[in-house]
């Protein structure tokens, strides 16, 4: 690993656990950040708590893993994102190019409002469930279609479409006017509600999908000359983009299932990563991981306390932060081509 690699990951690192520390201590709640040590210390066995019983559940129970869980939502995003524009060599390709946001909103909305599941299956199994489904239709039309990068991007659309028109349907027919909006909220992405178990799950996947993509680093590298190229190289072309894609889906949608639908952040923060570490990926990624992390971190942070106590939306966020900076990439593009 460079001394280049090594310092953007350190100084990643670093921020990371600065933002966590100091985002747990914002909000309605005083919370010091000598709370959130005394918290995080007790409840993982180095010392004893000094803090009350309500205090010490607000920094353990609430915002503690929810912020955890917006920064692995925001890695996994940010990776997804970086993996699907080199495999799909397309600058526009994001985690929900293949239609798995809109497959995971059918499903929720399909337990919440439809009683799919008989009360057995929870909201966010209903998701992931409808995110696999909406992948799978995606693969099942490109491999039809001849199964190159723009078959795929267009598969991809079309899925997305027609799970976007069952969810609004679902959701018009159906529903009472309270529960379309919590549906339409967590459609949006919302982190509300955060605990222990989803911060296990998305960081345990995320490790697997992060570790499977650094594995195919060097054949990330060949795509960027073309799939023609890439399998001069020797790469399988086919069985890659099928191995990685699939990772990506299952990363989706297990952050889509517990967070929502957050867009730009697999779309943008790539595109800003490049910057710093160029276009290698064994460098580009886990540079990635981190700063979507230390992205969304932000973001969540900024959703939950600038109209308190009402709530916006962390897709509503991102999306105003969003189109400007990717704006700004166009640009900085154009200057350069």
């Amino acid at each position: 690993m460079s001394l280049r690699t090594l310092l953007l990951t350190g100084g990643g690192l670093t921020a990371l656990l600065a933002s966590i520390a100091v985002a747990v201590t914002i909000g309605p709640a005083d919370i010091s950040t000598g709370d959130v040590w005394a918290a995080v210390s007790a409840h993982l066995g180095l010392g004893e708590s000094t803090l009350a019983p309500l205090r010490d559940g607000i920094v353990w129970n609430l915002r503690m893993p929810r912020t955890l869980l917006a920064a692995v939502c925001g890695a996994g995003l940010a990776v997804c994102g970086a993996v699907m524009q080199s495999l799909l060599r397309n600058p526009l390709a994001d985690p929900f190019v293949l239609g798995v946001s809109s497959g995971a909103s059918t499903g929720a909305v399909a337990v919440v409002v439809l009683g799919v599941g008989g009360g057995v299956v929870s909201l966010s199994a209903g998701a992931f469930f409808g995110a696999l489904l909406s992948f799978a239709l995606v693969l099942l039309l490109s491999h039809n279609l001849g199964g190159s990068t723009d078959r795929v991007v267009l598969s991809g659309v079309a899925a997305m479409q027609l799970f976007s028109a069952l969810t609004s349907f679902i959701v018009l027919t159906s529903a009472d006017a309270e529960t379309t909006r919590g549906v339409l909220f967590w459609l949006l992405g919302s982190l509300t509600g955060a605990d222990w178990g989803q911060v296990l799950l998305c960081t345990v996947v995320l490790a697997v999908v992060l570790v499977i993509c650094l594995g195919y680093a060097r054949t990330l590298d060949a795509f960027a000359f073309g799939d023609e190229a890439a399998a001069g190289l020797g790469v399988r072309v086919a069985r890659t983009r099928l191995v990685l894609l699939s990772a990506t889906a299952l990363l989706t949608a297990a952050l889509v299932s517990c967070a929502g639908a957050i867009g730009f952040v697999g779309l943008v923060l790539p595109h800003a990563t490049r910057a710093l570490t160029g276009s290698g990926h064994a460098r580009l990624l886990p540079v990635t991981a981190l700063t979507g992390a230390v992205f969304l971190v932000w973001v969540d942070t900024l959703a939950r306390t600038v109209l308190d106590p009402q709530e916006v939306p962390v897709g509503v966020v991102t999306s105003l932060i969003g189109v400007p900076a990717f704006v700004a990439v166009l640009y900085r593009g154009r200057r350069r081509a």
